[in-house]
């Protein structure tokens, strides 16, 4: 007869994970050597990066949005970018432009700085509408289209983006098109009053060393592209499916929104919260997952009634009330 004495609440996992499970905790060991706290926020890069999504991170300035960002980049070995933005930013200074070559007598094309894997753009909100169009076409099909020739980013190709919530001069709001485009909105808040003692004893016992440099890669491209790859397998059910369509759809049909969330959400939300099962070591999405990730999905997808707005309510307060109101599938 057979030992039955297993315990019934393990399970045997039909991907295996445990690979992308060490890498992701190796990761979050080696960004805790120079970043204090902010564990929502590096898990949420995380996922964005398995999910193949774009990231953008807003918070008052000094709360290790753009460090954080950077060190996480440096953790894989991939080609990396960072375009700081301005006012007087051109389209030509992020895709590139053709340049007239004396010798050949021909026009030639110089790559941007977009032409990367993970590329930081620093304060996106303060360049004007036009340079932010430029990112369109990239950040949603992985190609620029420069004089009618399609050119195929390098991959992976993900954009991690900042922004400052409280800044309103020289600043450009972002159009809808293009928050759409982003997997995740991830809100950074001020550290705990014990988080910013361990940060002010972490500075001071660094002294001269660049936090850089305190960062070993962990990953490379071709890795990347394997986990990516591992995320899609995770398995999820119907009922939840319809469970993430439930919650996408009531953002259409609400009193305190303006404007509901795409079909690009529900996307968004799916593949996001299979990387939450995965990095969690299941291979099987549950209603945990999609709970956890369905603000940061949603947040700068809809759009609150005016009257709302003035009353001093929140997009995420709007998506906690639906999550609320909808069963949750058994």
């Amino acid at each position: 007869m057979e030992n039955t004495n297993e315990n019934p609440l393990e399970f045997n996992s039909r991907i295996d994970l445990k690979n992308l499970q060490q890498s992701v905790q190796t990761i979050k060991d080696e960004l805790a050597k120079v970043i204090v706290g902010q564990q929502d926020m590096i898990e949420l890069l995380i996922i964005s990066i398995l999910a193949n999504g774009h990231s953008l991170i807003e918070g008052v300035p000094g709360v290790a949005k753009t460090v954080t960002a950077k060190l996480l980049a440096k953790t894989m070995n991939v080609d990396f970018s960072r375009i700081q933005f301005t006012p007087d930013l051109m389209p030509s200074d992020i895709l590139g432009t053709s340049i007239f070559n004396v010798k050949t007598s021909e026009f030639e094309f110089k790559k941007g700085p977009i032409f990367s894997n993970i590329i930081l753009i620093d304060e996106i909100n303060r360049a004007p509408a036009k340079t932010q169009a430029a990112l369109f076409e990239v950040m949603a099909e992985r190609q620029i289209t420069i004089d009618g020739i399609e050119n195929k980013m390098e991959l992976p190709f993900l954009v991690f983006a900042t922004q400052n919530p409280i800044e309103q001069e020289g600043t450009y709001a972002l159009p809808e098109a293009q928050l759409d485009r982003f997997l995740f909105k991830i809100n950074v808040g001020y550290p705990s009053v014990e988080e910013e003692v361990t940060i002010l004893e972490g500075h001071h016992q660094r002294k001269n060393a660049v936090p850089s440099e305190l960062i070993t890669a962990i990953l490379d491209a071709k890795q990347i592209a394997e986990y990516q790859e591992i995320i899609k397998e995770i398995v999820i059910e119907n009922n939840l499916l319809k469970y993430i369509a439930s919650i996408v759809n009531n953002t259409r049909n609400n009193g305190n929104l303006y404007l509901g969330a795409s079909p690009r959400a529900s996307i968004a939300i799916m593949n996001a919260s299979k990387a939450m099962a995965a990095i969690n070591g299941r291979d099987f999405v549950t209603p945990d997952d999609i709970k956890k990730v369905a603000t940061a999905v949603l947040r700068h997808r809809i759009i609150l009634t005016p009257e709302r707005e003035m009353e001093g309510f929140t997009t995420e307060k709007a998506v906690l009330q639906i999550i609320e109101t909808i069963e949750i599938p058994r």
